[in-house]
């Protein structure tokens, strides 16, 4: 099972954090993101991306899985039930649909869209249990989910417009006209 996801940046900045496993406190928090962000940075790109027992708040046996592409540290905190070759697989699948989402995804990316972030990362893991890790499935989701937006988005303004237009034309109703698409 999955019990964090850790995104930072090289100057220990959180860009993503989701914790599927309680953490009592902001304080006890912020101490495993920082302690996380200590052991992974020390290392040298040509070691293994695995270390093993980091972090004491989640017991002895939890392994951190990471990978380091250009300014962000991805680093999943996982227990010994978990492929280390598979998580790694998966955190090329998550960097990999950013990428096509936000074309050449980069740290702003995740600061100012961390809704979409967020939404494509629920596609993959969900409380702590992989999902999906075809990312034809994944995109195709992202995709769909897109479209639906758009279209009450689009159905939002129509409405807007045509109570507008009856405003003008004389109407006093001044009744919302708003419909919801959920």
């Amino acid at each position: 099972m999955i019990k964090g996801i850790i995104i930072v940046n090289n100057h220990g900045k959180p860009r993503l954090v989701k914790f599927y496993q309680n953490v009592e406190s902001e304080a006890l928090q912020q101490s495993v993101i920082r302690r996380v962000f200590q052991q992974v940075a020390a290392r040298p790109d040509s070691f293994c991306n695995y270390l093993e027992g980091i972090v004491p708040e989640w017991g002895d046996h939890i392994k951190l899985i990471y990978r380091h592409y250009a300014t962000l540290y991805f680093v999943f905190a996982v227990d010994q039930q978990e492929s280390d070759l598979g998580i790694l697989d998966l955190i090329q699948v998550f960097v990999e649909a950013l990428d096509k989402c936000f074309e050449n995804v980069c740290e702003l990316d995740l600061i100012f869209h961390s809704d979409r972030v967020h939404y494509i990362l629920d596609e993959i893991v969900m409380g702590g249990m992989v999902l999906e890790t075809n990312i034809q499935g994944v995109l195709q989701s992202i995709k769909d989910q897109g479209k639906i937006h758009q279209d009450s988005l689009t159905r939002a303004d129509a409405v807007e417009s045509a109570s507008s237009i009856q405003n003008r034309l004389g109407g006093t109703d001044s009744k919302a006209t708003w419909q919801y698409n959920w």
